[in-house]
């Protein structure tokens, strides 16, 4: 039973093949026992098959694809998100109404820009993508006062 099968060049494990229960019980031969048994097998890895009373039994153990893992990366992915690192704003979701009233839901995403800002502390220029409420704030209170408030080290950029 351990040989196999050659078909087109493939290995196909051979199929034992065994009709009913091996016990004479009276019990055994009763359907729910059937079922019972049956799926017993399927838990072993034995495969049924469609053909009442048909047990089929592999010889070798079935191989599933194996799952690579791929290595980690050694550096961070920086994903460019719709979000505004400043004040916070994303994408909300919203409702496109047709004329006959029909609603589908649609994202309504924030204005990112990306715009060159004047860092006086730092004495140079950043390039920032920030929210169009974002940069009339940094106008209002200044690229500082937003940027601590937000969390954000201007020094890394």
């Amino acid at each position: 039973m351990a040989g196999a099968v050659a078909l087109a060049g493939q290995s196909i494990p051979r199929v034992r093949v065994s009709l009913g229960s091996s016990s004479s019980s009276s019990s055994s031969s009763s359907p729910v026992a059937m079922r019972r048994r049956i799926n017993r097998l399927n838990e072993l890895g034995f495969v049924t098959s469609q053909l009442s009373g048909l047990n089929l039994s592999v010889s070798q153990p079935l191989l599933r694809p194996h799952l690579v893992a791929s290595p980690p990366p050694t550096r961070p992915v920086i994903i460019a998100r719709r979000i505004c690192p400043f004040t916070g704003k994303k994408a909300n979701r919203a409702n496109k109404v047709s004329f006959s009233n029909h609603k589908t839901k649609k994202l309504q995403f924030v204005n990112l820009q990306y715009k060159r800002v004047w860092w006086e502390a730092g004495k140079r220029y950043l390039k920032l993508r920030l929210s169009t409420k974002a940069l009339k704030t940094i106008e209002k209170n200044g690229l500082d006062a937003v940027a601590k408030k937000a969390g954000i080290d201007l020094r890394k950029k």
